[in-house]
């Protein structure tokens, strides 16, 4: 009977293949080991050219400049994150004004907030709606200068806090025969600051987690405590 011939029977003959040994990626003692010894076999008459030479050299010194200066930028790198992580940490507390129209609301808490207006208008008005999207009550600010427009809700309705609940803003202001819609902002305060991949974001009170890029003001005062442009109030 004849008998199958496997990789572990020709090992114990010592006639198994030997196996590669996996080689590292070279390092400077290896790049001139190499050198001396192309200088040593060299062909004398055809010796190996100073520029030849120096341009090995030079490319040798270009990498391991290159891995050096890699190596120094992930040092940076590591160095500015945890740099603004502790510049960000001085942020809890403080009041944010974000891009945002909808936030939770305590029974009777005043919310302050801004219409960011592209241009000037004769008339803005932020409407208050509740989480079924009924209005409750009409803010009318009256003229204003292009830019952020101030705004507060005392958190009443019909002369009666409101129940705490979800509120949303939304504003529209004149464009000459025209009503346009304008985006708003409103202000709560930061409850912590959060590092991700994709960068900084902040945990607003009441509102939730928005990327750091929509805050547009922030403030060493509460939320609430921001005047707001004078102006009649809608019921």
């Amino acid at each position: 009977m004849t008998l199958p011939i496997d990789s572990p029977g020709l090992n114990g003959l010592g006639l198994g293949v030997p196996q590669a040994t996996p080689k590292g990626d070279l390092g400077q003692e290896d790049f001139l080991h190499l050198m001396v010894t192309q200088l040593k076999n060299q062909d004398p008459f055809k010796p190996l050219e100073s520029g030849e030479f120096l341009g090995q050299l030079a490319q040798f010194g270009t990498v391991s400049g290159l891995a050096g200066l890699q190596t120094s930028f992930d040092s940076l790198a590591s160095s500015l994150v945890s740099n603004q992580a502790l510049q960000a940490s001085a942020l809890v507390g403080r009041s944010a004004l974000a891009a945002t129209s909808t936030r939770a609301v305590a029974a009777g808490e005043t919310v302050t907030g801004a219409v960011d207006l592209p241009a000037a208008s004769g008339a803005v008005s932020i409407t208050v709606r509740d989480a079924t999207g009924q209005p409750v009550r009409t803010l009318n600010i009256g003229a204003q200068p292009a830019g952020l427009a101030s705004f507060a809700w005392d958190g009443l309705i019909d002369g009666n806090a409101a129940p705490a609940g979800r509120y949303s803003f939304s504003a529209v202001y004149q464009s000459g025969t025209n009503s346009v819609a304008a985006d708003t902002l409103l202000r709560a305060q930061i409850d912590s600051v959060l590092l991700g991949a994709n960068g900084f974001s902040v945990e607003l009170r009441g509102i939730g987690e928005v990327p750091f890029a929509t805050v547009r003001e922030i403030r060493n005062e509460s939320a609430s405590s921001v005047p707001a442009a004078a102006g009649t109030v809608t019921h």
